[in-house]
């Protein structure tokens, strides 16, 4: 287990009711609760961001500060830096490829400080749009490039190219694009209109300056890959070195543009304050999630696979212990090994691993304020 500094020391102890302890702590920022509860037995972590403060806001992190890769959410946080900030809580984030050239590439959506760095999969994600309103809902990419010959191709982010398909890499992939065959185009945003980094729902206009036909291009500042698989090449006019692409960034949800913030996750488990999970086999499972009400986002972890400290919950039970917080919308992230909350300069929960799990990316909550 996680061992909690000098926690004795900070928590408030208080008996609420006679099936559940809880110990809580309030700073200026945030307030955090540990309840365990005997029924499961359950031992659940949440922390509680007023949203009236200006001062935080919600963002995500990714393992190496701005490239894919998996890494612990202490260390996710320790790495993340923004001008005038600092990280006062965080939670694991999206499910992620585990094997491979891609390890760590978000499952879903991920928007990082407003830079689209992952497309959406096929379940939920959250987001906070441009006016600070935070969302949950299902997003389809309509990602597109439009060839100088005018043919429309579609594309992943960031992502295994398959040999039918083609996919645009940005350096959130790392260094290379780790490909095989097919074609590659390297190509930089022309002087008018948008520049990277790239953002959803935005329209760019870039010129073609390299070719390689071997794959593993580089991918550097500044400048997108285009890698367009055999199969697909065979369908289409070849491009060349000083052609225009039309390169659009589309999804189904207008509110995406200029998000400074996404995460991909699910299944959805409150909505409009009431239980709205899937109904799935009920298995218990440590388990993350993302809430909030018109007054406070709620970061909720419960442990599990530990029969003395916690068994885990299934969707149904985290869903109505979401709703007694009083979320009235909230979403799951990845759990199991996965779960974990950070609070207060340490973990607080006890993974079932016996410790921290290297991660695709994380949620959490950053301070303006001036200390």
């Amino acid at each position: 287990m996680i061992q909690r500094l000098c926690i004795a020391a900070f928590f408030v102890v208080s008996l609420l009711a006679s099936d559940a302890t809880n110990s809580s702590r309030r700073t200026q920022e945030l307030s955090y609760r540990h309840e365990q509860i005997p029924k499961g037995p359950w031992s659940t972590h949440v922390v509680i961001i007023d949203r009236s403060n200006h001062n935080l806001e919600l963002q995500t992190t990714l393992p190496k500060g701005r490239h894919f890769g998996t890494a612990t959410l202490s260390e996710q946080i320790k790495a993340f830096c923004v001008d005038g900030a600092h990280v006062i809580a965080g939670i694991n984030g999206d499910y992620f490829e585990r094997h491979g050239p891609y390890v760590g590439d978000p499952q879903g959506l991920q928007i990082f400080q407003g830079e689209l760095v992952s497309g959406p999969f096929d379940w939920v994600c959250f987001w906070i749009d441009a006016s600070g309103k935070p969302n949950i809902g299902k997003v389809d990419s309509k990602f597109n490039v439009v060839l100088a010959s005018g043919e429309k191709i579609s594309f992943g982010l960031n992502e295994a190219r398959d040999d039918d398909r083609s996919v645009i890499y940005t350096p959130a992939v790392g260094a290379t694009t780790h490909t095989r065959g097919g074609l590659e185009l390297t190509i930089e945003p022309k002087p008018k209109g948008p520049q990277l980094p790239l953002r959803a729902n935005e329209r760019y206009f870039a010129r073609v300056t390299e070719i390689n036909r071997d794959g593993n291009s580089s991918v550097v500042s500044n400048r997108l890959v285009l890698s367009i698989g055999p199969k697909l090449l065979a369908k289409i006019k070849l491009p060349e070195v000083g052609d225009t692409l039309r390169i659009a960034t589309a999804t189904s949800v207008a509110s995406l543009k200029n998000a400074p913030t996404a995460i991909g996750g699910g299944p959805t488990l409150v909505q409009n304050g009431k239980p709205a999970y899937p109904k799935t086999t009920p298995i218990r499972h440590p388990r993350s999630a993302i809430g909030w009400n018109k007054d406070s986002f709620y970061l909720v972890e419960v442990d599990g696979r530990q029969p003395d400290l916690s068994v885990g919950m299934t969707f149904e039970e985290l869903a109505n212990y979401l709703i007694k917080l009083g979320c009235s919308e909230a979403m799951c992230l990845d759990g199991g090994g996965s779960a974990t909350l950070w609070t207060m300069g340490q973990v607080m929960n006890d993974p079932c691993e016996g410790g921290e799990r290297g991660t695709g990316n994380g949620l959490v909550v950053i301070s303006r304020a001036k200390n």
